[in-house]
């Protein structure tokens, strides 16, 4: 299996293999790794694979990564992602037989479910992945006798799932960008309270975009990237998405009896990564009807999906919510979703994205490749900070099942959009101790914690405050990456 960029050619001389991309992130021209195809499984292997989601996770996830991770000797994958994915890791204090699945599904009620996520230890879906990556990094970086300096940028989860993941690694130190005063109190204390050597955690006075903006301007210096050693963690990284497309196919074998049946998926989107490991799973042939994306206030994404019109915002416009996580205007991963939607032309998506890294935006609404939207299943809608409330409330008092806002976002667009009578089913993002004051707004109560979580706000916390600025953070990064 080759990568290819969103922005390149197919010719051999671009085309990389797994371990080639895996440390580094952007491609060297600006866009993002997809496979060069995308393989296609059989009935038959369908047939198999469930058997093996009713066994064990680690075992379908070895199945499904096989197909785009073949430079990793097999006996060496499978022990990476057998030490990955354990029970004693993904329990979160559960008991008896819940524990032994890695992602259960909650049913809510007849024909919608919640697809449990947050099991792992910072409690959000984003450990899914992440694990999985500390891993590959330390094994990669091990073979080759290197190290990596990580720099990413987090709106919330994806900077505690990716310190906790790599958090006394050999061979690697963590530099990771949040927007000053955005996140939860439960969210900063994650991540600040960690004092690890190799973890250094930088807020930067903006909004997640500048941080993700500072993330790209770094990574596209490329002198200053090689120097430093300079990788990624953000899902702009393939390995992530890679990892998350299996607990589609998990989700999928727990809400069918059979392959000849389709399951719609809820995803509530911000960066477009979670949802983009949805597409893939459906393009590689995985029944799915419809890929549901569920965004809050920072409607870019859903504006896209009815009009056409992709338009980041500018700081000034990007607004603060309950749901915090999705507080983004500018989805890095949608390029890769672009990139399929035009045919995998790398010509049409530079013209786009020139556009979009100018600051400004491009309309798809007449043109070819936006009247066949339909046919990749996406459905799309936005929840504010009033129906999110209404709808933790709702799913308490009709389901007894507490949910965090962003999972709120996705019941209530989900529900919207609940039409087929297919099995649905809503990925959960975080559990609701991560977002206690909005808990506390909606229902009067605070939420329950893991044990390991309790008074963690109380906690020491390590952090460097800075303005919005590429130089600062290199300074920093110089300073501190070592030799």
């Amino acid at each position: 299996m080759y990568y290819i960029s969103t922005r390149g050619d197919a010719q051999h001389s671009s085309r990389k293999t797994f371990t080639e991309i895996l440390l580094g992130g952007l491609a060297p021209d600006g866009g993002l790794y997809l496979p060069e195809f995308y393989p296609q499984i059989t009935h038959t292997e369908l047939d198999h694979w469930r058997g093996l989601a009713n066994a064990s996770y680690a075992d379908l996830a070895f199945a499904v990564l096989s197909k785009f991770i073949d430079d990793i000797p097999a006996a060496d994958l499978k022990a990476l992602i057998d030490k990955t994915y354990t029970a004693e890791v993904y329990c979160n204090g559960r008991a008896g037989d819940q524990a032994s699945d890695i992602t259960p599904v909650r049913w809510l009620e007849p024909g919608l479910g919640l697809l449990e996520l947050s099991n792992g230890p910072t409690l959000a879906f984003k450990d899914m992945a992440m694990q999985l990556l500390g891993n590959l990094f330390e094994y990669v970086l091990a073979k080759k006798g290197e190290e990596i300096n990580i720099l990413g940028a987090t709106s919330g989860d994806t900077g505690s799932a990716a310190e906790y993941a790599m958090r006394g690694k050999h061979g690697l130190r963590v530099f990771m960008l949040s927007p000053y005063g955005r996140m939860s109190a439960f969210q900063r204390a994650q991540m600040y309270s960690l004092q690890d050597a190799n973890i250094y955690n930088i807020a930067v006075r903006g909004m997640f975009d500048d941080a993700q903006d500072i993330v790209k301007a770094v990574s596209n210096d490329h002198a200053f990237k090689a120097r430093h050693k300079i990788g990624a963690v953000n899902s702009i990284n393939w390995a992530r998405v890679a990892a998350q497309v299996v607990y589609y196919f998990k989700g999928f074998f727990a809400a069918t009896r059979s392959n000849d049946e389709q399951v719609d998926f809820v995803v509530p989107s911000g960066n477009f990564g979670n949802i983009c490991a949805g597409h893939i799973a459906r393009m590689m042939g995985l029944p799915i009807g419809r890929l549901v994306m569920a965004t809050n206030e920072n409607d870019v994404l859903d504006e896209f999906f009815r009009t056409g019109v992709y338009r980041p915002r500018g700081a000034a416009e990007t607004c603060t919510t309950s749901s915090p996580s999705m507080d983004i205007s500018k989805a890095s991963n949608f390029e890769r979703f672009a990139f399929d939607l035009v045919g995998r032309d790398p010509a049409i998506i530079r013209e786009l994205w020139a556009k979009v890294d100018a600051g400004g935006s491009f309309d798809l609404s007449k043109t070819p490749c936006f009247a066949d939207l339909p046919k990749f299943g996406f459905v799309s809608g936005k929840s504010c900070h009033a129906e999110r409330l209404a709808t933790i409330r709702q799913t308490f008092e009709k389901y007894g099942v507490m949910v965090d806002t962003h999972t709120a976002d996705g019941l209530k667009v989900g529900m919207a959009a609940r039409t087929t009578g297919r099995p649905m089913l809503v990925l959960e993002t975080a559990l609701p101790a991560k977002f206690e004051e909005a808990i506390v707004e909606a229902l009067g109560r605070k939420p329950e914690r893991p044990t390991a979580m309790l008074g963690i706000e109380n906690l020491p916390q390590r952090v460097e405050v800075m303005d919005v600025s590429v130089d600062a953070v290199k300074q920093f990064i110089a300073l501190n990456a070592g030799a």
